[in-house]
């Protein structure tokens, strides 16, 4: 492993959910431990399973664990360190200052920068104290923090006053309120994170185009503030000889393929690692000593064939059809399939005589180009992120921006260069298109999350104003907030992937959707393996696996769910994507 190779004190690992990050790390920590390096693995994983990886309990202390000689972790809760964050910068001003204001500071302190800012406050010092980490040789961090909130670090200025002042109403400066007496530490802890000498910075992806492209962006991201020293895993790549087995089995190969040979330019010049897909979950010792081995273990032992009996996304289509007309929204973590699944519904719904319009603003405008004119009752339309993000930051900066002094100016441009501007600008351009779902179908692709919703709605950037200015005269009026909260007018799907590390992300934000007033309508369940009916041996042992998390998803998470198959050819095209609605109506064994 070339990411291995004369490991600095430092390694992190860093990826979207789901692409494997937390076993390789675990892997790594148990490879330097059996080198008889002394080893610290740390998590700040809001979904960390580092715990039920070594099967112990760990949280939040340096637990050893004692099957592996020198390896000891740690468990960050992150959840946990941002509430006592929020509770150290609300604690002072609750009771002096009006509830609506208390509570306008506390969402703006709930959403995901919070949460990141709030766990790098936890771990900081463990790059900066070097008594803290005397006893080991090298610390594993599982999950990087990501460029945008490093570069917040990097800021210089006094947020507390900014805040104080009443200027700093934007998305992501509020969990800064209580960083500048650190600011000396942090400003170590971002110095030692761009040293060579002293951190690894390792980029986790899966062989598919999409997720490249990410990667591709993080690299750049993390590069221009000074993290240059990266190295590439590609992981879970579906072994050749798994190819011959069955149809599936060489269709996941050549897509694979296709994507590593087409890998961005900016991660083709880096340091790079090709894991091979296991059978197996990667939990327990063995596994984890499996995991950087080109065997795959007992991939030839067949297993016994499920079955899965699950809607299929088509029961779903009935049910959102019999309204009639109405708005649907697709949500869920990058990497899922949110713009296929709402391109199926859409077409779907088409297909059966209805009026449909599908807007998405995926950057990938593939799927608007094969649509657009080839399916009666059906339009499409595609939102340009990067346009509609412009325009909300000079609408920003033109109006709030022009009241403040250059170092307040500066502050507010940055904060605009958040991911929560996006949403909410994406969201203001989606609003104008929620009005026709008063007619007739709108399926909306990439729709912002619950903690944007919030900020939203607490913040009174439109929801409340809107409120005031037709209250005041007597209207009646609907806003899109309130749209999105009426399960009438809105339904609302969660897609994931039958994995740990997704469902889990997915339930946290059906959590979130809640405290919005939102409440999720189904659940998709993309891409899997076990719908699919696989003959290669690998892959019947892969959706042996999925079936756990198909389960809680239909007995813990979901109202009403779907399982949607993984499919031979990628869904491109309204046949295709027909096919993907329609497929596994049926009892199916695997």
């Amino acid at each position: 492993m070339k990411f291995l190779e004369q490991p600095p004190h430092f390694l992190f690992f860093t990826g979207k959910g789901g692409v494997g990050k937390t076993s390789i790390a675990c892997a790594t920590a148990i490879e330097l431990a059996a080198q008889g390096r002394r080893v610290l693995l740390v998590s700040t994983d809001p979904a960390s399973n580092v715990g039920q990886v070594f099967g112990i309990e760990i949280g939040n202390r340096v637990t050893p664990i004692p099957a592996v000689p020198n390896l000891a972790a740690l468990e960050i809760d992150p959840q946990a360190a941002a509430q006592a964050y929020r509770d150290r910068i609300v604690g002072p001003v609750r009771g002096l200052l009006p509830d609506d204001v208390v509570r306008g500071i506390e969402e703006q302190l709930s959403g995901a920068c919070t949460t990141e800012i709030a766990a790098f406050d936890e771990f900081t010092a463990l790059l900066v104290d070097s008594s803290l980490t005397a006893d080991y040789e090298h610390i594993i961090f599982d999950t990087a923090p990501t460029g945008h909130t490093i570069r917040l670090l990097q800021l210089p200025g006094a947020w507390s006053g900014f805040l104080e002042e009443g200027k700093g109403d934007a998305s992501c400066l509020g969990p800064l309120a209580g960083l500048e007496k650190q600011r000396s530490q942090y400003k170590a802890a971002v110095d030692a994170l761009a040293d060579p000498q002293r951190t690894r910075l390792v980029l986790v992806a899966r062989a598919q185009q999409a997720t490249l492209r990410e990667v591709a962006r993080t690299h750049e991201e993390l590069a221009a503030i000074g993290l240059t020293r990266q190295y590439l895993v590609i992981n879970g790549v579906l072994p050749a000889e798994e190819a011959a087995q069955d149809a599936l089995a060489k269709a996941i190969f050549d897509r694979e393929q296709v994507a590593l040979a087409a890998i961005p330019p900016v991660l083709a010049s880096l340091p790079c690692d090709i894991l091979a897909l296991k059978p197996f979950n990667l939990v327990g010792l063995d596994a984890l000593r499996s995991l950087f081995t080109d065997v795959a273990a007992d991939a030839a032992q067949d297993s016994a064939a499920p079955y899965l009996d699950a809607p299929s996304l088509a029961t779903l289509v009935d049910g959102i059809a019999a309204d009639g007309h109405g708005l649907v929204m697709l949500m869920g973590k990058g990497g899922v399939g949110k713009t296929t699944i709402a391109a199926a519904i859409a077409v779907e719904l088409a297909h059966r005589g209805l009026p449909v319009h599908l807007t998405t603003s995926d950057p990938a405008a593939h799927l608007s180009e094969t649509l657009d004119g080839s399916l009666e009752n059906l339009t499409v339309s595609r939102i340009d992120p990067h346009a509609e993000t412009e325009r909300y930051r000079e609408q920003v900066l033109k109006t709030k921006g022009a009241q403040l002094d250059a170092q307040g100016r500066a502050l507010l441009e940055e904060d605009l260069r958040s991911p929560c501007t996006e949403e909410i600008a994406v969201f203001q351009a989606f609003s104008r298109i929620i009005r026709e779902a008063g007619k007739k179908f709108v399926v909306m692709d990439t729709a912002p999350t619950g903690h944007t919703l919030l900020l939203l709605d607490a913040t009174g950037a439109y929801h409340r104003e809107i409120a005031r200015q037709m209250g005041n005269k007597g209207m009646h009026f609907t806003t899109p907030m309130m749209q999105l909260q009426d399960p009438k007018q809105t339904k609302v799907l969660i897609t994931t992937l039958a994995e740990t590390t997704p469902v889990l992300e997915a339930a946290n934000l059906q959590a979130d959707l809640r405290r919005a007033g939102i409440a999720p309508w189904a659940w998709v369940i993309n891409n899997s393996v076990a719908a699919a009916r696989p003959h290669s041996p690998l892959l019947r042992r892969r959706a042996c696996n999925e079936l756990i998390e198909i389960e809680a998803v239909a007995s813990r998470h979901a109202i009403r769910y779907a399982v949607v198959p993984m499919l031979k050819e990628e869904p491109i095209g309204v046949e295709r994507l027909l096919e993907l609605a329609n497929q596994g109506q049926t009892t199916q064994g695997v």
